[in-house]
């Protein structure tokens, strides 16, 4: 809160209203309102900033957005928001690499390789210190039992090794993230007693050899083969994996859960959570999401409803469950099941949440595919003929329907048609039946293939 305690005349200035009623503006002791505007100073110093930073995102996109990641690296919301315009840009940002990350993310090419600065459980010390143990110690590290014995265990603590392998930073040293979590268990103590061993100043055959060997590649293998490992392992599963970097890098940066399904899903015309803003409030839409988290209440009428916190590959949003469809949803709101929701977006405490009004599991949805010659598509009596089936069978609007895919045939041509939503199904076994019962060649199949 602002407390003017004096105001005093400077005679006549040219200004510039910037025409924010209300919120902007400010009201005196007098009752007299004083408009935000600004003096052609400052509006001049405001006009030149933004053209500068206007002109360097259209003309140098991967510096400008690099410099930007790295000004918000403490800021994990941030880093996300601006990590998802590179990707509308087309800009990719690639994980985290022990040998190549730098602190600040940095441009390259058409891509930004991630910062150090921007991973958590990483303070500046431990930065500092692999930086500089990859400088002055023998350039790149080829394994993890190398990069232990060079870095100062004390400051890169075992917190710092695991957020290291759990988000990627050591995929091309070996990319089995679980191998490496197992092998942390030997290195560790093996890496601690060689920095003894170095403070003392023993030194074993193989550390002699290395003294004498003028070679890199004598200098980086006689050393490595004898730290120890653990028995080899499979992989986490991908989506374990993903769940694992998210926890320990805030976001997914190597793959997105629901990146292998995006194709697939596009029959259904989906909208992006980051374009939640841009709908109308009445205008029916669906999208592909993931569930964060789940949180159930009772209302005041004693039934139960639901806020469910979800994501897609462009980012976060909320989604409230009204107690007449968490009725019929209930089963689905479940931690990390992949939906496809239906529903309108609506504004709240200012930001755009989802309303929810029905949901399915996305593996568990079918298509209607029908075959068509290019004769039967061209004869008007056939088309009606569909149409009236297809409407006949459309249930109840508001309701999750079924898609339908036509795909007119000719010699070995095949060209794809998505009939609109007013021609979508609820009853799919009695269409089907119908349609065959009409002579129509129709089958249906997943929407995504396992």
């Amino acid at each position: 809160m602002v407390k003017i305690v004096s105001r005093k005349s400077l005679g006549k200035q040219p200004v510039y209203d910037i025409g924010v009623t209300k919120d902007h503006n400010f009201l005196l002791s007098n009752g007299v309102v004083a408009s935000n505007c600004f003096n052609k100073s400052h509006s001049t110093a405001y006009a030149y900033v933004t053209y500068q930073t206007a002109y360097l995102k259209a003309n140098y996109p991967v510096e400008y957005m690099s410099a930007l990641l790295t000004a918000s690296s403490g800021d994990r919301d941030k880093v996300e928001k601006y990590r998802e315009n590179c990707q509308r840009m087309g800009i990719e940002v690639e994980p985290p690499d022990i040998n190549r990350s730098e602190e600040d993310f940095t441009p390259q090419k058409n891509k930004i390789l991630f910062g150090l600065s921007a991973v958590k459980n990483l303070g500046q010390g431990a930065i500092d210190n692999i930086l500089q143990a990859r400088v002055e110690a023998g350039g790149k590290f080829n394994s993890l039992a190398d990069f232990c014995e060079r870095v100062d265990l004390r400051v890169v603590n075992r917190r710092a090794l695991e957020t290291l392998i759990y988000c990627g930073a050591f995929d091309k040293i070996e990319p089995n993230r679980k191998q490496l979590i197992n092998d942390l268990e030997v290195v560790i103590p093996w890496a601690q007693s060689r920095a003894k061993e170095k403070e003392i100043g023993q030194l074993n055959l193989f550390d002699l050899m290395n003294n004498i060997s003028t070679t890199d590649s004598n200098k980086n293998g006689s050393t490595f083969e004898q730290a120890p490992s653990t028995p080899k392992v499979e992989d986490f599963p991908l989506q374990e994996k993903l769940k694992l970097e998210k926890e320990h890098l805030g976001f997914y940066v190597s793959d997105h859960p629901l990146k292998a399904i995006q194709k697939s899903t596009q029959i259904l015309s989906p909208i992006n959570l980051n374009q939640l803003s841009e709908q109308k409030s009445r205008q029916k839409i669906c999208a592909v999401v993931m569930l964060n988290a789940v949180k159930t209440i009772i209302t005041q009428k004693g039934t139960p409803m639901a806020f469910v916190q979800m994501e897609d590959v462009t980012g976060e949003a909320e989604g409230t469950v009204f107690s007449d469809t968490y009725e019929k949803i209930e089963s689905l709101l479940k931690e990390n099941y992949h939906l496809i929701v239906w529903g309108k977006a609506q504004a709240r405490n200012d930001k755009y949440q989802l309303i929810i009004e029905d949901a399915q599991l996305v593996d568990k949805i079918q298509i209607i595919t029908l075959e068509i010659t290019p004769q039967q598509a061209l004869d008007q009596s056939i088309i009606s003929k569909l149409k009236g089936i297809l409407q006949e069978h459309s249930g109840e609007p508001h309701k999750f329907k079924i898609p339908v895919l036509v795909i007119i045939s000719h010699n070995n041509q095949r060209q794809f048609i998505r009939l609109g939503q007013k021609f979508w199904v609820q009853d799919e076994r009695g269409a089907i039946i119908s349609l065959k019962n009409a002579g129509f060649s129709v089958y249906n199949q997943p929407l995504v293939s396992s």
